[in-house]
């Protein structure tokens, strides 16, 4: 590790997380690390298309379990080139509905593609959805990556970097009260105003990726940041360069996460083998791998069992078995 490296750890190591709400203070914890799930949590690894069977019972026995999250994905269409359809409903549809069928587990979005929807919408479904969940919400947001998707919203792909910085500008003014303010989505003149409110005035909102911005405005205007996998040198090396980048911006130390896709086999020795943006590997490997996270920086993993061979209830089971007691509730 680089001196710097080692200084930065040093600050990971004496930092608290601010409240924002009840669903964002569940999942990030100074110095711990947190596990999710991705929804659909099912097997769909040969085609694009979940079936979402059981899909509200997989919920509540995740819940049960004591997962921390589940986190949902903005995909309006059913894209060839990206080759996977998500939940297949709409993110803030099915929030409202998960948000009256559950009760404590953290209700993610990874993430509202902010260029696609006009913020007065997208304020307005987040705040409610934060409201039906008593303050669950944490409210990913992206640039957009699938060039099909804008065309056929009349949008265009290529300025879409800067209509995510005005969208995100947007969504934090609604939190006000009759809001004054001019920006490429509108004019706002404090005659009027949004309800309902975020449960507690306002929303987490976590940047993923670079969304089409440079460090700097991440470090500046995140909650936290959801970055994907990387060797573990190189994704310490990417983590302490955000917080130094947080740092820099006078802000203290903002939480990390990540997806990771598994498919965990029986033999709790298993070394992990490469799939997609994870492994197949043992419980024994995964834990250590997630500690190895943990020690980095890493304040929460969302685990997508897409490419999953063994039966999904009872691989959760496993899972908060043999591997949740390690790490943060």
């Amino acid at each position: 590790m680089r001196r710097s490296e080692v200084e930065m750890q040093t600050s990971l190591e004496n930092v608290d997380f601010e409240w924002v709400n009840r669903g964002y203070n569940h999942i990030f914890k100074a110095n711990r690390l947190s596990i999710g799930l991705v929804i659909p949590i099912e097997n769909y690894a040969d085609c694009s298309v979940p079936t979402m069977e059981d899909h509200i019972e997989r919920v509540q026995l995740a819940e049960r379990l004591g997962f921390a999250s589940i986190w949902l994905r903005d995909v309006p269409f059913d894209v060839p080139t990206f080759g996977d359809a998500g939940q297949i409903f709409d993110p803030f549809v099915y929030l409202g509905f998960l948000a009256g069928t559950t009760k404590n587990i953290t209700l993610g979005v990874s993430s509202i593609v902010l260029p696609t929807r006009h913020p007065a919408h997208v304020a307005k479904a987040a705040a409610s959805a934060d409201v039906l969940s008593k303050g669950r919400l944490v409210l990913g947001v992206a640039s957009g990556d699938r060039p099909e998707e804008y065309p056929a919203l009349n949008q265009s792909f290529d300025d879409r970097g800067f209509r995510f910085r005005e969208s995100f500008s947007y969504i934090k003014q609604m939190w006000q009260d009759k809001p004054q303010f001019t920006n490429h989505y509108g004019n706002l003149n404090g005659s009027i105003n949004m309800l309902p409110k975020p449960a507690s005035k306002k929303l987490p909102l976590i940047v993923t990726g670079s969304s089409q911005q440079n460090m700097n405005w991440i470090a500046q205007n995140s909650n936290a940041w959801m970055t994907y996998p990387r060797k573990l040198e190189e994704q310490t090396h990417v983590i302490n360069s955000f917080q130094q980048k947080v740092k820099e911006a006078g802000r203290e130390i903002q939480p990390v996460m990540q997806p990771l896709y598994i498919d965990l086999v029986e033999d709790p020795d298993f070394p992990p083998t490469p799939i997609h943006l994870g492994f197949r590997i043992g419980t024994r490997h995964l834990i250590n791998y997630l500690q190895s996270l943990e020690n980095i920086g890493i304040n929460h993993v969302a685990l997508n069992l897409r490419f999953n061979q063994l039966n999904i209830p009872a691989t959760l089971k496993r899972i908060a078995d043999e591997i949740l007691p390690n790490f943060a509730e």
